[in-house]
């Protein structure tokens, strides 16, 4: 039993750090998405402490911990589907999509709800927690974003019309705005998204893509009208113009796009047998060889001078071009070694079973190269492999690339950098990988890059030590080598996502109390109250982290001293279920022993916000406020007692009035 019980949690931690590892949200679904995730997020100290019990577990809680594993696992696959999936897709599926995804969360719901938190023997501050995600489940259901009706009709319009572009051009510009889609890349992105994500949805995927594809096609022949000096190559003018969007069937199979990074550059075909030359760059063997049997001593793509001949086998593109192939039923007569020719018993494993010596030889070859060109697309490699599936990121660690990596995260290339921090994140969302990056020395690489790297890699470095944070022991490290202060400074300048990726670090990382006071001397507090009284949507994340740091006395006193009680009353009376409830839980600890606090929310008008939370609040609301209440009532005795004696206290010989102290 108890062997399962690890074996549920760790697997539980897995799905939520690889969910914490997704980014880039299609804007149809971005703020319904970016939520969820975030979440999920903030169930991870629920997993940790039930590792750390004791005492065997009920049968029921280890059921209800199964039950929410498999609804993780469909939330991630959900979530990765708002990341990659095709926007028109989502526009004109937008019901069948927020079916799907209403599904996925009343799943997680009720799973979570079937665990006893209550019951356990875990931190209050963890069973506030989980109470706080299922409130936010609970009000996620009660508000529905209104959807862009005008997207929506303008994609139906263009269904089944065979007039020209001229035509549509109003509706075509506004739909390749709103999609953003006025970019080359992004309308190859959209092609081969478009395909793989109708492909694998229920119904009738092939006429979903004619239709879709259509459409696709129209916009592509738009922008191609509209930007006619565009710096494009003749393949990709070529594979823009035609129907490469487009399904086709011949028999029962159907044409399938091919990703942009599988095709050689030189003949834009599906690389057969990827070879590597001397710059860095990737071309299918038979296309290069012509190249250079013409007498060319040059790299195609980059023009740059090849300093020699060698061409070495890209054993990773290989690998990812077979498991692609299996996928899409593509079957196709290519060089196999020994060790890519072997079965692979499980599709999610990329890499590990044909990962072996060429190709671990060629990765660390790379990633130690003296061309920074070279360990930037080598970075970028073993970011794009560690984000695909578990058995990738255990096979490159084991491969010995996380000691190779950390070097990176100093680079002055901005690139590299973002490669590098990129690429330990997703590494470091397998559990065997955490100890081996800490060990590494990477926590100071990560907090430079944190201090000073570009917002997309600094924001990365959050999610990273916060994903190494969910270790005990590495909270301490975490925070020793400085890493609370760029937090907080991430927590006021970075991007939405940012934000709250810096906030849940925080959180996380503030559970250990040793950490707080860190916290505090770095101002967290005054950033905090500047998010609780700004729009944006960073309530949730900025009472949490305040409820943690007022259990600590330098905390009770900067949110003392920040002028909290006014914007903490109002919360009680005005803010949604959760935020009356932490607000209350601050304001618990800030009045404990402090007068002057109570003094200051009754002159604010605390009683009738506290009376009605203590009535309709929820179950933890109810209880913060009978203690608020417990408290106001002391000390208005105590001013009543003194008003009876003038202004003095009590004479000696009558007990003074019994004041609550401190916990």
């Amino acid at each position: 039993m108890e062997a399962d019980r690890s074996a549920v949690v760790r697997s539980l931690t897995e799905t939520v750090n690889e969910i914490a590892s997704l980014s880039g949200y299609r804007a149809t679904v971005k703020k319904q998405y970016c939520n969820l995730a975030r979440r999920l997020k903030l169930l991870i100290p629920l997993f940790e402490e039930i590792e750390e019990i004791k005492e065997p577990l009920p049968e029921e809680t280890i059921a209800a911990l199964v039950s929410l594993g498999e609804s993780l696992v469909s939330a991630k696959e959900l979530l990765r589907f708002g990341c990659d999936g095709s926007k028109v897709y989502m526009v004109l599926e937008r019901d069948h999509v927020m079916d799907k995804f209403n599904g996925v969360t009343d799943n997680l719901e009720r799973a979570l709800s079937q665990i006893s938190s209550s019951e356990l023997d875990i931190a209050d501050e963890v069973k506030e927690q989980v109470e706080h995600v299922l409130a936010q489940f609970q009000r996620a259901r009660e508000r529905v974003d209104s959807p862009d009706v005008q997207l929506h009709n303008d994609l139906l319009s263009l269904y089944g019309k065979n007039h020209d572009v001229f035509a549509e051009s109003a509706v075509l510009r506004r739909l390749a705005e709103k999609l953003e889609l006025v970019k080359i890349g992004h309308l190859k992105q959209e092609s081969i998204a478009l395909h793989e994500m109708v492909y694998s949805s229920d119904g009738d995927p092939g006429e979903r893509i004619e239709k879709m594809s259509k459409v696709l096609k129209k916009i592509k022949d738009f922008v191609l009208m509209e930007n006619p000096d565009m710096d494009l190559s003749a393949g990709e003018k070529s594979m823009l113009l035609n129907d490469c969007g487009q399904a086709s069937t011949e028999g029962n199979q159907e044409a399938t796009v091919i990703p942009d990074d599988f095709r050689c550059p030189i003949s834009l075909e599906l690389m057969k047998d990827p070879v590597i030359v001397s710059t860095g760059q990737t071309y299918d063997r038979s296309s290069i060889e012509k190249w250079l049997e013409g007498g060319h001593r040059t790299c195609p793509k980059t023009q740059q001078t090849l300093t020699n001949n060698v061409l070495t086998p890209n054993f990773v593109l290989r690998s990812l071009i077979d498991q692609w192939c299996e996928a899409n039923g593509i079957t196709f007569s290519s060089p196999k070694s020994p060790s890519t020719s072997r079965s692979r018993p499980n599709k999610g494993i990329y890499v590990s079973s044909s990962m072996e010596s060429g190709m671990i030889e060629s990765l660390l070859h790379k990633l130690n190269s003296m061309d920074p060109e070279v360990q930037r697309s080598s970075a970028g490699e073993v970011r794009l492999l560690a984000k695909r599936s578990a058995g990738n990121r255990l096979a490159i660690a084991e491969a010995g690339a996380i000691p190779l990596l950390v070097p990176l995260l100093y680079k002055s290339d901005i690139g590299t950098q973002e490669h590098a921090v990129t690429a330990l994140l997703n590494l470091s969302i397998c559990d065997d990988n955490k100890g081996t990056i800490v060990f590494s020395g990477a926590v100071p690489g990560i907090v430079h890059v944190l201090k000073s790297g570009s917002m997309e890699a600094r924001e990365n470095a959050a999610a990273t030590l916060f994903s190494l944070s969910v270790v005990d022991e590495y909270k301490v490290t975490i925070g020793a080598f400085g890493a609370i202060p760029p937090l907080v400074a991430l927590l006021s300048e970075g991007s939405q996502r940012g934000k709250k990726d810096a906030a849940t670090a925080l959180f996380n990382l503030c559970i250990y109390q040793g950490n707080r006071g860190k916290a505090v001397r770095a101002r967290i507090v005054p950033t905090l109250m500047q998010l609780l009284t700004e729009p944006g949507g960073m309530v949730d994340e900025s009472l949490a982290v305040l409820a943690v740091l007022a259990s600590h006395p330098e905390g009770r006193a900067a949110i003392g001293a920040a002028k909290a009680v006014p914007v903490l009353v109002e919360l009680i009376q005005l803010g949604s279920p959760r935020n009356r409830e932490n607000a209350a839980a601050v304001m618990v600890h800030l009045c404990t022993g402090d007068q002057k606090h109570l003094l200051e929310a009754q002159e604010v008008g605390v009683m009738d916000p506290v009376l009605d939370l203590a009535e309709n609040g929820t179950d933890r609301g109810k209880r913060k406020a009978a203690q608020l209440l417990e408290l106001l009532s002391q000390f208005m005795d105590q001013q009543q007692q003194e008003a009876a004696f003038g202004g003095q206290s009590e004479p000696d010989v009558v007990p003074p009035p019994e004041e609550p102290q401190a916990p």
